[in-house]
């Protein structure tokens, strides 16, 4: 038998925001993409500004954390991107920045905009915070379909969709073709 043509790498990249970094490890949903980070089925990566504030305060194992990932430097300063910045603040704070915190939001959404990557956050969207990032990515999504923002939940979803049908096409490569089944085939399942 041949080996088969299936990779187990999904393709699939996700920018966490700072919230998700994760460093006490009391987030499941997170805990299970950092697993499947570690066996290489998804990448992780960070953004510049996130890399930039997990590394104030005295967190260490939170500024530890986030030095495993590839941050993203935005280099947002072509006109065009100037432009596309000004436009991502105004969905999201229609009245501007007030804080560096919303600046630093800001420069979040279009460096995931900017290297696609869907960006994983737990940044509004509720009812006790019904702005944010999540509360406005419909809104972010239709100025740009190249825009996608999950909470770490949604994220898992989408994997395991990811990985059902990569186990699916490894099975029938084997069926069909007589390549060799990979080991990893449904030993990718979420725990969560």
């Amino acid at each position: 038998m041949t080996p088969s043509p299936v990779k187990r790498e999904t393709g699939i990249w996700f920018q966490l925001d700072t919230n998700r970094i994760n460093s006490r490890q009391k987030l499941p949903y997170v805990n299970q993409l950092e697993t499947w980070f570690d066996n290489g089925v998804i990448e992780l990566t960070l953004s510049e500004p996130s890399m930039r504030e997990s590394e104030q305060g005295n967190d260490s194992v939170r500024r530890h954390k986030a030095y495993r990932y590839m941050a993203w430097a935005t280099y947002g300063d072509t006109p065009h991107e100037q432009q596309q910045m000004k436009e991502i603040e105004g969905i999201l704070f229609p009245g501007g920045t007030q804080s560096t915190n919303q600046k630093g939001d800001v420069e979040v959404v279009f460096n995931a905009f900017k290297y696609p990557a869907i960006l994983v956050t737990n940044d509004g969207g509720s009812k006790s915070q019904p702005g944010g990032i999540l509360g406005k990515r419909q809104s972010l999504m239709e100025w740009s379909r190249s825009i996608r923002i999950m909470t770490d939940r949604e994220a898992v979803s989408h994997v395991t969709y990811s990985i059902r049908r990569r186990d699916e096409r490894a099975r029938t490569y084997h069926e069909v073709f007589g390549h060799s089944l990979p080991d990893w085939v449904g030993q990718d399942e979420p725990a969560v």
